[in-house]
C-alpha cells in the first residue's frame, strides 16, 4: 500500500523549492500526498521563490534556478493545491481559562480532540511542514497543528520540518511539562547568517517586516538544551539532520535532500543522518 503524506502549508506564503523538493520525491515513490494549511485556504507561493533572478541578501546570490522557478510556478498552480485540508475544522481549539463552565469546556475538547486527532494520525505515514517566512505567521505557533505533531510524534511517526517550518517542533509542547519536543535532539534551521536584515514579506500582508521577528537559530538552540545541538552547517551548500522522529532542513537548498531522506526514513528505518 502507498504511504500516505500530510504536507502542511502556510497561508501567508511558502517557498517554491521547498514544497517541490519533498513532493517531487514522495510522487517518484507513488506516495499518496494530502495538503493542509490553517484554516483550508488555498497556500499561496512567495512570489521571489519564483524568480530565477532573485538574489537572496543574506547568501548574495540567486537560490532559485530556472528550471526549479518552472517546476516550483507549475506546482504552486497545480489543481493539486486548490482544496486544502483545514486545521481549523478538522482539530478543535482549546478553550480560554477565563470562559464561562471552564472544565466542562476542557473535557469536551479533549473528547473531540483525541478523536479527530486520531484519525487524521492513522491516516498519514509521516507529516511535512513546508518552509519560508509565511510558516512564521501562521504555522509556528499554531495550537492546532502543535496537537498534531505531538500525536505523530507520540505515535513514532516521522516528521520532516524545513526552514522556518522548524519552528513549530520546538514550541509544539505538552501542556503540563511544557518542555519541548526536541529538547536533546539533533536539528537544523535557518540560522542567524541566512536571516534578513530587511524585506522579510508575506502573502496577503501590505507591510515589510524587516528582519525576521524572531531569530530561530536561538529558539532552537534553547529548544534542544544542553543534550542536544542545533547545526547550522554554514557555509556548507546543504544541512539536513535526522534525529528521529525529526528530519529537518535548513532552507532553500535542502527540500530534495529532505525529501529524500524522509523516504529512507520511511522505507529504510533511517533513524539518524548529518550529525
Amino acid at each position: 500500500m502507498a504511504k500516505r503524506i500530510l504536507v502542511v502549508l502556510s497561508e501567508f506564503g511558502y517557498w517554491g523549492e521547498e514544497l517541490v523538493g519533498p513532493v517531487e520525491a514522495f510522487d517518484a515513490r507513488g506516495y499518496r500526498v494530502t495538503f493542509a494549511t490553517p484554516t483550508g485556504k488555498r497556500p499561496p507561493a512567495l512570489p521571489p521563490s519564483l524568480d530565477p533572478e532573485y538574489v537572496d541578501p543574506p547568501l548574495g546570490r540567486s537560490v532559485t534556478t530556472p528550471d526549479m522557478a518552472r517546476r516550483a510556478a507549475a506546482l504552486d498552480s497545480s489543481p493539486r493545491l486548490d482544496a486544502p485540508l483545514s486545521l481549523e475544522q478538522l482539530i478543535p481549539e482549546r478553550p480560554y481559562f477565563s470562559s464561562i463552565n471552564h472544565l466542562r469546556g476542557l473535557e469536551d475538547y479533549h473528547r473531540r480532540l483525541d478523536a479527530a486527532v486520531k484519525d487524521l494520525v492513522a491516516s498519514f505515514d509521516a507529516l511535512v511542514i513546508v518552509g519560508g517566512s509565511g510558516p512564521i505567521v501562521d504555522l509556528a505557533n499554531n495550537e492546532r497543528l502543535h496537537e498534531l505533531v505531538l500525536r505523530f510524534v507520540g505515535a513514532d511517526k516521522p516528521i520532516l520540518a524545513e526552514c522556518y517550518g522548524v519552528a513549530v517542533l520546538a514550541f509544539a509542547r505538552d501542556w503540563e511539562s511544557r518542555r519541548s519536543l526536541i529538547e536533546g535532539k539533533h536539528v537544523t534551521g535557518h540560522p542567524k547568517e541566512y536571516d534578513y536584515k530587511d524585506g522579510t514579506g508575506f502573502v496577503g500582508v501590505e507591510f515589510n517586516m524587516g528582519p525576521p521577528p524572531y531569530p530561530l537559530e536561538y529558539i532552537l538552540r534553547d529548544a534542544v538544551g544542553p543534550e542536544g545541538a542545533f547545526h547550522g552547517n554554514v557555509g556548507k551548500e546543504t544541512s539536513v539532520i535526522v534525529d528521529f522522529p525529526f528530519v529537518t532542513a535548513r532552507s532553500t537548498p535542502d527540500s530534495e535532500l529532505s525529501g529524500a531522506k524522509l523516504v529512507e526514513v520511511l522505507e529504510q528505518g533511517l533513524t539518524r543522518y548529518g550529525w
